[in-house]
């Protein structure tokens, strides 16, 4: 049996990788429309290939499909299909109203496991859940109004 030892904490954060088929939607959408802001990227002739975005203490990656150059990946079907992130925010019901003003399109609010939930799909259909606790009863859903 291998002794045991105690290994120096070295993993700091998940950044989820999302393949994209349109760069300019989707940069459109995380940063005009979500408010992401872009830190990093990688251009090559003037077009962004790869970026970094973060959203307050968020982050996600971003890279267009490119086709049959070297290192790229094949795009097969709906590329977020299946694909969930949930992001945990201070008051999701006031990003809600923020995207929504921006002209986000969003499912309506709703109260889930103990948390407001407001869930929108991004171009490629990875969906994003931006979640706040909250004591309101479970299956309460947002009123227009509110």
């Amino acid at each position: 049996m291998i002794a045991e030892r105690e290994l120096k904490r070295n993993v700091r954060q998940a950044i989820p990788f999302f393949g994209v088929s349109s760069m300019e939607n989707s940069l459109r959408f995380y940063v005009d429309g979500l408010g992401f802001k872009m830190t990093k990227n990688w251009i090559v002739e003037g077009k962004v290939r790869w970026c970094w975005l973060e959203l307050d203490e968020a982050a996600l990656m971003l890279q267009e499909h490119r086709g049959k150059e070297p290192n790229s990946w094949e795009l097969l079907g709906k590329v977020g299909t299946g694909v969930s992130i949930c992001f945990q925010c201070e008051d999701a019901l006031a990003f809600y109203r923020e995207v929504k003003s921006r002209g986000i399109v969003t499912q309506r609010p709703f109260v889930g496991n103990a948390m407001w939930v407001v869930n929108i799909a991004d171009p490629d259909g990875y969906s994003l859940s931006f979640e706040s606790l909250t004591d309101v009863p479970e299956e309460t859903e947002l009123l227009e109004t509110e």
